[in-house]
């Protein structure tokens, strides 16, 4: 068998994976179809772990699929499948490709380096304990498909964007349209600048280290390892054939092949095959077998094993340190939960949301905080753009989770895109005529914000957008009328809200409802969906 082959196939699947899931986020058009994404998110790890813990069913069978193919030939997800994997890959690639154009220096070889089992673990036990615990943050954090979708839907889309938005402009002074602009709406801070430092640090650490990223941060990549170690297939150094020439230490992106001891770290091996592509003498081969690693292998599994019984009394009291940090800020998230929306000057009646509007087919505000993993595809999708990354409006222990915000647009009578699209089923999908009647929250009038009451004028902005006539108007004074709520037909989508001019405080808004509830169908008026998400609002 020609194995040199092996390469260009790890990189023809690689990126055909990368490629697939970048599309998802940068499809702000959303020309993909929705069955799409479950087939190109079928393999991601996390979001399919969480999902299959959550519901069973063969959409969620996907880590299961990922350790058996890690069982049988190591960490192929690492080098195929993640995409933040590729993206390593895709920096290192670039950079040597403008270094050679530039005409400067050769590059700068990899070379072995021992494993750093402490960073590991720890990062490792950094997600899976809170986990444990019933908080989802850390994952949210570290996972390596969450991280890509972060800096996919927060550096990425935007730059996409602005590049369609100029090219629009231009073909516009040219009195061509064949490209129409987009509107971009939300840009939530927080997030962008976590999504920056993070791709800032893959390319730090691609640059420099190859994937030391994934043998030290990613926690995907630690689990990972610890299941390869007892692969069927695992790449090995041949000693009869093996000059100790170093080109496949150099070549070596885990850093994990020590040419001196011809050994190789396979728990660090992410499958890249680059040393199989330069070895000269035919050095590198496989091993056959479960639990069959060379002799030398074996002692450093040894030694790591002895390494981790000398750990144990430490990791249990950081454990334990740890477990109480946890509680802690849970305890610290329930009062940073009722966040004041922040006006930008005086108004008379200042607005508390005490829980925040999670999205249609989220149940409930716990099962979404225990789910969901932050990964903004639905965030990327959402036509309207009312899906946002919360800060503290969950608590400390849900930022970056998608929150409904109503400053920046509403959700669409006609549309379930966000269901439709979730990895981990946090938000799960349901048929429109259902979606239709799920009342995520109840609006909630504030007669002294509003301006029929505060100018003597009319108005009515929240009662036209309303697409289920939950709001009415009614007489006040003066031949004017005032909107009215009624609960029972109120489905929380945030059309009033969004729709109402009075600012900074609106004189009317959408308290979330911690757990969903269905809403009646109003048999009192003909409801009519004249509001399209492409359209202007009035305000």
């Amino acid at each position: 068998m020609n194995v040199t082959v092996l390469k260009k196939i790890r990189v023809a699947v690689s990126l055909l994976f990368f490629l697939f899931t970048i599309g998802l986020f940068l499809d702000y058009r959303n020309i993909l179809p929705p069955s799409v994404y479950s087939k190109v998110l079928f393999l991601q790890f996390i979001p399919s772990f969480v999902k299959f813990i959550s519901i069973a069913g063969l959409g969620a069978i996907g880590s299961i699929v990922i350790l058996l193919l890690t069982l049988f030939s190591g960490r192929v997800y690492c080098s195929s499948i993640c995409p933040l994997g590729t993206l390593q890959d895709v920096i290192s690639f670039l950079s040597r490709i403008l270094k050679k154009k530039k005409g400067k220096k050769k590059r700068e070889f990899l070379r072995y380096e021992k494993s750093k089992n402490w960073w590991r673990y720890s990062f490792l036990a950094l997600a899976v304990i809170p986990f444990l615990g019933g908080t989802i943050l850390f994952i949210n954090l570290l996972d390596p498909y969450s991280s890509f979708g972060k800096i996919s839907a927060h550096l990425f889309r935007p730059l996409l964007i602005m590049v369609n938005n100029s090219i629009a402009f231009l073909f516009e002074k040219m009195n061509l349209y064949i490209v129409y602009p987009f509107e971009y709406k939300g840009v939530e801070t927080f997030s962008l600048l976590f999504a920056f430092a993070i791709f800032m640090l893959v390319v730090y650490l691609s640059l420099t280290k190859g994937r030391l990223y994934c043998n030290t941060i990613c926690p995907v990549g630690t689990l990972l390892g610890l299941v390869s170690k007892y692969s069927f297939v695992k790449i090995a150094v041949d000693e009869k054939s093996c000059k100790s020439c170093g080109i496949c230490e150099r070549v070596c992106k885990s850093n994990c092949i020590d040419t001196k001891k011809k050994t190789v770290d396979f728990d660090r091996c992410v499958a890249c095959f680059n040393c199989f592509d330069v070895c000269p003498t035919d050095g590198m081969k496989f091993e056959y077998g479960f639990l069959s690693p060379s002799k030398k292998n074996q002692q450093n599994i040894e030694e790591t094993q002895v390494s981790k019984r000398e750990e144990q009394v430490s990791h249990s009291k950081r454990n334990f340190l740890f477990n109480t940090f946890v509680y802690a800020v849970g305890l610290t998230g329930i009062t940073l939960s009722q966040v004041k929306i922040t006006p930008k000057k005086e108004s008379k009646v200042a607005v508390f949301r005490k829980n925040p509007v999670t999205p249609p087919g989220s149940q409930s505000r716990n099962n979404f905080a225990q789910n969901c993993t932050a990964c903004h595809l639905c965030v990327s999708v959402c036509p309207t753009q009312v899906l946002q990354p919360a800060y503290l409006e969950y608590g400390l222990l849900g930022m970056f989770q998608p929150r409904m915000d109503f400053q920046i647009g509403f959700c669409n009578f006609e549309c379930k895109l966000c269901g439709d699209v979730c990895p981990t089923n946090a938000i799960s999908p349901i048929p429109l005529k259902e979606k239709k009647l799920k009342q995520l929250g109840k609006a909630k009038f504030v007669k002294d914000n509003c301006i029929v009451n505060t100018e003597n004028t009319d108005c009515g902005a929240c009662s036209e957008h309303c697409p289920t006539k939950a709001v009415n108007m009614v007489p006040y004074k003066n031949k004017l009328v005032i909107p009215e709520v009624k609960d029972e037909f109120c489905i929380g989508c945030g059309a009033c809200e969004f729709a109402c001019p009075t600012k900074p405080y609106k004189a009317i808004y959408v308290e979330g409802n911690p757990k969903h509830l269905t809403a009646k169908i109003n048999k009192e008026k003909k409801i009519e969906q004249k509001v399209d998400y492409k359209e202007e609002f009035p305000f």
